[in-house]
């Protein structure tokens, strides 16, 4: 399997071309860029398919950051997957940027649970329970930091992304979330084929909403 992964859910713009038949990355690309994933997205996807020496059509499966994260970035890479999987009649499969957090901690220290944790602001948590095999033990939520605290003592847990910030009495972490493209890859090789196409999880709505009196009728 020649897998394309994908990341545009926060301050990075990444994608990486992983031989799953050697466990390789061959290439990958990330920029730090905040915001504009979709004026960089393709010439980054140009970037990592040249070096690696692999053809867009070589490419059998796409795997794409889903959230939680940014709402314009995570629509930027689902659509982006989604337009590459039509036209090259590949798989396509969403990885939860949660589930790369844990992921990446585990590879470090997987002696108890981690859970993956991200500063959501407006009082609220992105949080999700991760056993030391890098399986999901609840699902993706927003919580409240006392609600964070409260599965970290049950489960017994560590914490890992910005909310960890929090927890230890912190304003805010002096570092966004980010999303190792790496990982990203390898969770998306490793992922069942599913024949629905990726969508964005989002856990609340998008911060931009119509003025009231502002909406046009329809017919």
């Amino acid at each position: 399997m020649m897998l394309l992964a994908i990341d545009t859910a926060g301050v990075d713009c990444s994608a990486a071309v992983y031989d799953a038949s050697q466990e390789k990355i061959l290439s990958s690309v990330t920029e730090r860029i905040g915001k504009g994933h979709a004026e960089r997205l393709m010439a980054i996807i140009d970037d990592v398919l040249e070096t690696a020496g692999v053809a867009l059509s070589d490419i059998t499966r796409i795997a794409v950051t889903i959230g939680p994260g940014s709402f314009t970035g995570i629509r930027v890479g689902v659509a982006a997957a989604r337009g590459f999987a039509l036209s090259l009649s590949a798989d396509a499969v969403g990885v939860t940027t949660l589930s790369v957090m844990a992921r990446a901690y585990l590879a470090q220290d997987a002696t108890r649970p981690v859970i993956a944790a991200m500063d959501a602001k407006r009082n609220e948590i992105y949080a999700q329970v991760f056993g030391t095999d890098g399986v999901a033990l609840t699902e993706a939520a927003a919580i409240s930091l006392e609600d964070l605290r409260h599965l970290s003592q049950i489960h017994g847990a560590a914490v890992t992304g910005t909310a960890s910030a929090l927890l230890a009495g912190e304003v805010a972490a002096s570092e966004p979330d980010r999303f190792d493209i790496a990982m990203v890859a390898r969770i998306g090789a490793e992922a069942e084929a599913d024949a629905a196409r990726p969508k964005p999880l989002y856990l609340r709505g998008p911060d931009a909403k119509p003025q009231d009196g502002f909406a046009l009728s329809r017919a």
